[in-house]
């Protein structure tokens, strides 16, 4: 089942508001009010709304959340850990590159692996699971003004909790794996948020079987696709792989916002 997500101007109460901004950043809206960025790569991003070009347009952030080390998922989380006060969560030897190198300290950059469960908010609980990609802290050294490439820990997806029981699958960037099954059927997710650009991750097709067999979320949103030429699997084509499957897929343009 398709269904094209309208811009809706405020999220009604006691609803989760979940608000694309392209590649894989995501607002999510809590039902307590509570707002939880992830992946944030917006200054650059050539599908950022122009309106999110600014990070202070996202309004207040409560929870950070960043799957791994590239920085078309990094880029603007340091920026936003600071002006918010609040810690990114992130691969645990990721977050020991940033604090070594200086990007943020560590009362910021706390420490996360796969498995692990917190809660990052009153009610909101986040635990770190598989991906199947890699992860590098790209860094320009101040002293030598060169480029270089630091360990980035190993990437992770986020099952997100919220305070009404809702939960959220971001796969983070990946291809497919068996233990999808296992996160499908352990965390029973309401709503999967999953890669289908392909080169980089999975194309529409293994994503929609990845949807279809193994995660068999109760909605799907596709995403990382069309920011980088490589990665060239699109909406339309996630569509058709995934068939009839009972699973209600959601195409949504950057920028809208959607109600659940």
């Amino acid at each position: 089942m398709l269904l094209v997500g309208a811009a809706l101007a405020q999220p009604a109460a006691g609803k989760v508001e979940v608000l694309w901004l392209g590649q894989s950043c995501f607002r999510i809206t809590t039902p307590s009010g509570k707002v939880i960025v992830t992946d944030p790569w917006l200054i650059q991003n050539p599908k950022t709304p122009p309106e999110y070009k600014k990070l202070e347009a996202l309004g207040k952030v409560d929870v950070l959340l960043v799957t791994h080390g590239h920085a078309d998922h990094f880029a603007d989380a340091p920026a936003l850990a600071k002006m918010h006060n609040v810690p990114m969560r992130a691969p645990g030897d990721m977050n020991a590159t940033v604090v070594a190198l200086g990007i943020l300290p560590a009362a910021l950059a706390p420490r996360l692996n796969k498995g692990g469960t917190v809660e990052v908010a009153p009610g909101i609980k986040v635990t770190a699971v598989r991906a199947e990609h890699s992860s590098v802290v790209n860094w320009r050294n101040p002293a030598t003004d060169k480029d270089e490439v630091h360990f980035g820990g190993e990437p992770l997806g986020y099952i997100v909790e919220l305070e009404n029981g809702f939960r959220i699958y971001h796969a983070g960037d990946t291809a497919v794996f068996g233990d999808m099954k296992y996160i499908g059927e352990r965390y029973k997710p309401d709503l999967a948020l999953v890669p289908i650009g392909g080169n980089f991750t999975m194309d529409p097709a293994d994503a929609a079987y990845a949807v279809r067999e193994l995660i068999r979320p109760k909605a799907v949103i596709p995403m990382h696709y069309g920011a980088n030429p490589l990665a060239k699997g699109t909406a339309k084509e996630f569509v058709d792989a995934m068939g009839t499957s009972p699973v209600k897929v959601i195409v949504a343009e950057p920028g809208q916002s959607l109600l659940f």
